[in-house]
């Protein structure tokens, strides 16, 4: 028997990428252009399906591309790069 699976719309770290500087850009940075990481951690996850994994290497995608800075706490990103697309 063998089984087909349904590609992920998020397993492209490329296309997480994208997706991840979108919510970034639609939220109201708290202050000196932080946004909590919780801000689009929970849309990815719980609104577009996306897994922890994707998220995880969706941001560290953006964040070699020069798209995101991550915090070393990883509490917060900010968007570094709002005109630049991937």
């Amino acid at each position: 028997m063998t089984r087909f699976t349904a590609q992920r719309p998020y397993s492209d770290p490329e296309t997480a990428a994208r997706q991840l500087v979108q919510l970034t850009a639609s939220i109201e940075p708290a202050q000196d252009g932080r946004i909590h990481i919780e801000k689009i951690n929970a849309p990815f996850l719980y609104t577009l399906k996306g897994s922890g994994a994707e998220f995880g290497a969706g941001i560290k995608h953006a964040v070699q591309q020069g798209l995101l800075e991550l915090h070393e706490s990883g509490t917060y990103v900010r968007l570094l790069s709002p005109g630049k697309s991937l």
